[in-house]
């Protein structure tokens, strides 16, 4: 299964979830990347693209915002694979609460 984590720059959450799950669940593919192309490009991460979304079987968002900007620029197309994992912005990368967070929040059958 692909698995895409979407957060705003691809620096704390998205990219903690990619690389934590890649490292214990080897049955899936992970990406991540962020959604604003302000935040991105001041810290040099992955921009979503829509072939990302393409890509993707299910995609994991941090906050309604995120569903949001989606919706924006792709319409009803990819909502159906969304899943909001509720976490807010305030986690350095692989801070140890985010860490639990991610375990705690990520379905078990993804």
């Amino acid at each position: 299964m692909n698995i895409l984590f979407l957060c705003t720059a691809n620096v704390q959450r998205s990219k903690t979830a990619e690389e934590l799950f890649l490292a214990i669940d080897k049955s899936n593919n992970y990406k991540s990347a962020g959604l604003s192309e302000k935040y991105v490009s001041k810290v040099g991460t992955t921009l979503c693209t829509e072939d990302m979304l393409d890509w993707a079987d299910k995609i994991y968002v941090f906050e309604k915002k995120h569903i949001d900007r989606i919706r924006q620029y792709t319409g009803e197309k990819h909502l159906h694979k969304i899943y909001n994992l509720n976490i807010e912005d305030k986690y350095q990368y692989f801070q140890r609460e985010l860490v639990l967070l991610l375990l705690e929040n990520f379905p078990k059958n993804s």
